[in-house]
């Protein structure tokens, strides 16, 4: 009973905003078209490091908005891909609103993937449950529950084709923005974001808004639409520790010589105990409190960590207990990945000249990357190391036992968070519900996005709208949008633009 009341909820709520009510009429008859125009864009390779391809995606997207009737032109920066900007004036409009996405990808191993990564393909299902491949274009009705698989397809070119279907809808239904809209659309996101700030004060009266929506990320994982207010900071450390000049043969020199990588592997071990809290030396001091309000939201949110554990097959979690929500407001130490010598059938009988680590730390709001990353210096000291921030010559490592290289990898960037009750704050979230139905509603998200450079070059709060589904693969291989959360992000932009 409980389930049927909160769908009869969720229906009676999505016929409420004739904006997204238009949207999905309009789409439900140009779903083939949307998903055309998608997967060319998707077949387009968008590293960052790669200008001459950036700039293709750029012009593209730039073409594609203007097709819909949105002044547009690339803002420019020396050394840095170009951002596309539109905007779509109102006479009379009350405020401004920066509908900002990135069209960048995650660098990635073609070899990782069960397909080419910038040649999209439907499945019927997710990889992992057998999907099967549909030639394209497929017969009969779409089913939303296919995924369509590539790099990009839901972080974060997802959101540039439901703000160009919802445009197209809203023109169709002649429902007119009521505010001023801009868009920004980032080429540089998944590289750092290391020149949005000089774009931004490049183009300070340009971007200038009442809010920005950030339109990246997954929807919650019980699948309902969630709204974000804030997301983590991130800092990233590359360690390397040194054994001998060069591998020796471990028959002759194992137990003589120190083996780096079992030097690595106490080192990182001593940064977190069992149960995943980290053991460096101040590393929570300072978080800056959450507010009534966002403990409320907090609380409300529905729980997901049994499902999750049965999806990812977790025998156990971190945290003492705690839920995912919860910990999200937390700082965070991860290794991405740690290297020495070779695995497998590569193996050699060495011992390993060098072992190394790359660690991201996602920070929370009251604590900066300066502060973390020193921190973790402090620590890798505490454990017996002579620490450098370049590559040891013979003299140093001669006088040392023990030697660390640790260098910040990335520009790293604080944490912000918007409070969920100013004005406009309650609007996104009034105007969401009337498209999505039940909202839930989180101060932070998990992953890092530059809103600070936002926040203090502009003065503008930033809020996040996901469309992507959670179980997307951003940034690893086999990265996918379901096709309902495509539809799903085609009304709720739809009801965003003529908030």
């Amino acid at each position: 009973m409980r389930h049927l009341l909160v769908l009869l909820a969720a229906v009676s709520a999505l016929a409420e905003n004739p904006a997204a009510t238009a949207a999905r009429q309009w789409r439900e008859a140009h779903e083939r078209a949307i998903l055309a125009e998608f997967i060319g864009l998707l077949s387009m390779p968008n590293l960052a490091r790669d200008a001459p391809a950036i700039r293709r995606n750029a012009d593209a997207i730039a073409t594609l908005m203007a097709a819909r009737g949105v002044a547009t032109r690339l803002l420019e920066v020396p050394g840095a891909p170009p951002a596309v900007y539109g905007e779509l004036l109102t006479p009379g409009a009350q405020r401004s609103i920066v509908f900002y996405a990135h069209y960048d990808g995650q660098p990635l191993d073609p070899k990782e993937w069960a397909t080419e990564p910038w040649k999209p393909v439907l499945r019927t299902a997710p990889l992992d449950r057998d999907g099967r491949i549909l030639q394209w274009p497929p017969e009969g009705p779409i089913d939303p529950e296919w995924r369509l698989y590539a790099r990009s397809a839901s972080d974060d070119k997802a959101p540039v084709i439901a703000i160009a279907a919802a445009l197209d809808a809203l023109r169709a239904s002649r429902i007119a923005p009521r505010s001023n809209i801009k868009f920004l659309f980032e080429g540089e996101e998944e590289a750092g974001s290391a020149h949005l700030p000089d774009i931004i004060a490049a183009n300070k009266e340009l971007l200038r808004a009442d809010a920005w929506l950030i339109c990246d990320g997954p929807v919650h994982q019980s699948r309902r639409q969630q709204i974000v207010f804030g997301a983590r900071g991130v800092t990233t450390v590359d360690i390397t520790v040194y054994g001998p000049k060069r591998e020796l043969h471990s028959g002759h020199y194992g137990n003589w010589a120190p083996n780096p990588a079992m030097m690595l592997a106490r080192l990182l071990a001593s940064m977190k105990d069992d149960d995943g809290r980290v053991l460096v030396k101040d590393f929570y001091q300072g978080i800056e409190p959450l507010t009534a309000s966002e403990r409320r939201a907090i609380a409300e949110a529905p729980p997901i960590d049994g499902d999750l554990k049965r999806e990812l097959w977790l025998g156990c979690t971190e945290g003492s207990g705690e839920t995912l929500t919860n910990l999200l407001n937390l700082p965070s130490l991860n290794v991405r990945g740690m290297a020495s010598a070779r695995i497998g059938l590569q193996a050699s009988n060495v011992v390993p000249a060098t072992a190394a680590a790359t660690i991201d730390m996602r920070l929370v709001k009251g604590i900066l990357p300066a502060q973390a990353v020193a921190r973790l210096v402090a620590h890798v000291r505490s454990q017996g190391y002579f620490v450098v921030d370049h590559d040891p010559d013979a003299e140093t490592r001669m006088a040392h036992p023990k030697v660390a290289k640790v260098v910040e990898s990335e520009g790293g960037y604080r944490a912000v968070r918007t409070s969920m009750d100013l004005p406009i704050s309650r609007l996104v979230l009034e105007t969401a519900a009337s498209a999505r139905g039940p909202i839930v509603k989180l101060p932070t998200m998990g992953g890092s996005v530059p809103l600070y450079a936002i926040e203090d070059l502009l003065g503008s709060p930033t809020i996040t709208v996901p469309i992507a589904n959670h179980d997307n693969n951003q940034h690893a291989a086999n990265e996918n949008i379901r096709v309902q959360n495509l539809w799903d992000g085609i009304e709720l932009m739809a009801a965003l633009l003529a908030m």
